[in-house]
């Protein structure tokens, strides 16, 4: 009996209280989401050639 009323209250829940987004707002967090992952690779991208140059010249002082 427990589980028929989680069940019926969870459906209650989704269907009457959750307020769910429009097209065009998932479609604006989408942008968000992709513009936001390209600067955070293009971030980590830069770090490590950074740092791989870095560690190249200080293993060239002792080689």
């Amino acid at each position: 009996m427990k589980i028929k009323a989680y069940f019926e209250e969870t459906w209650n829940e989704l269907v009457h209280k959750v307020s769910w987004p429009t097209w065009a707002e998932l479609q604006n967090s989408a942008m968000i989401v992709m513009i936001g992952t390209v600067i955070i690779s293009l971030l980590i991208f830069a770090m490590d050639i950074s740092f791989r140059n870095i560690m190249e010249m200080v293993y060239s002082l002792f080689y």
